[in-house]
């Protein structure tokens, strides 16, 4: 019985869904459908803003004196959510690429934990990066009011929160990383196009090139940055474009 009811709901299943398919043709193939803000593909320039969510870690490579032991890692980064929001600027390069510089603030949190000592140790980085991506996008014909693309590019980013400069360090509680930063990017999403903008849902990942730790002072004892060899942030992205 059991079987059989599997064998019928099945079966339904699948005749929903080539039912449900040809319905979506038939509505995609319908010549009275409103191609929505086909001007908007033509112009040479054209601007938005954006919000998103994200998710900053960091890569790290251990000092395998002061940061391991017995192969265990001494010193573990915990990422939390946070959030964004920038600016769009979009010039038109041909029918199927746009250049793209997208600078946004993107307000970070970070949690690192040395067990390097007796005692668990835990810094919390907050970092507040001016983010400005230059992006080159490929895109796909439009298919209705919908069109897929990629990109790809260079960052150049500054972290407003680094301690870079500050004379103290994590003997009296200060963390210090790079103030100027580059890293590669890369990104995915759907543009949909309604009556009065353009909304694009996107997932972004970015990867620092550069080496982010700076050394603690030359008398601090080794439990805290003589650990890391090197530091480097990787972050992941839930982008709204609106345009």
């Amino acid at each position: 019985m059991k079987k059989l009811f599997l064998k019928i709901l099945f079966v339904s299943l699948l005749q929903s869904f080539f039912v449900s398919n040809a319905q979506i043709s038939q509505l995609f193939r319908n010549k009275d459908r409103v191609e929505q803000r086909e001007e908007q593909d033509t112009y040479p320039f054209s601007y938005g803003f954006f919000l998103n969510l994200n998710n900053f870690d960091y890569k790290m490579v251990l000092n395998p004196k002061y940061g391991m032991y017995n192969n265990q890692n001494l010193v573990q980064s915990k990422p939390t959510y946070s959030f964004g929001a920038g600016l769009i600027a979009r010039m038109r390069l041909n029918d199927n690429f746009d250049l793209r510089l997208e600078p946004g603030l993107q307000f970070v949190e970070r949690e690192l934990t040395f067990k390097t000592q007796s005692n668990d140790q835990v810094r919390r980085v907050k970092s507040t990066y001016v983010d400005i991506p230059i992006m080159l996008e490929i895109h796909a014909d439009r298919w209705y009011n919908s069109r897929p693309y990629a990109a790809a590019g260079l960052n150049y980013m500054v972290n407003l929160q680094s301690n870079s400069s500050a004379a103290d360090d994590n003997q009296q509680g200060i963390f210090r990383s790079t103030t100027h930063n580059f890293a590669w990017s890369a990104e995915a999403g759907i543009q949909f196009y309604f009556s009065r903008f353009k909304l694009t849902p996107a997932f972004r990942g970015t990867f620092a090139f550069n080496n982010e730790i700076v050394a603690d002072n030359a008398g601090t004892p080794p439990y805290w940055t003589a650990a890391i060899s090197t530091m480097q942030t990787r972050a992941f992205m839930f982008v709204l474009k609106f345009e």
